[in-house]
């Protein structure tokens, strides 16, 4: 039994059914666990926040369409 550090929910989990590095939800909250320790079974929660900061970084490296751009394509068109 874990709980997940999100909500606080007992989660059952079976040491000899899970494996280090596994992925796990939690039934309430939906949040992912990885399973960093069998004996006992101990998890930590998979941060969204790090995917959203990569995806935020791509858009502002990328060559996505931004507000600049409109800017200029307006002066090229008068």
């Amino acid at each position: 039994m874990v709980r997940c550090p999100k909500c606080a929910t007992e989660v059952d989990v079976d040491e000899d059914e899970v494996e280090e590095g596994e992925i796990l939800a939690c039934p309430e909250c939906e949040t992912e666990m990885e399973v960093v320790q069998i004996h006992p079974v101990k998890v930590n929660a998979i941060s969204d926040d790090d995917d959203e900061e990569e995806e935020d970084e791509e858009s502002e490296d990328g060559d996505e369409f931004d507000e600049d751009d409109e800017e200029e394509d307006e002066k090229e068109d008068i």
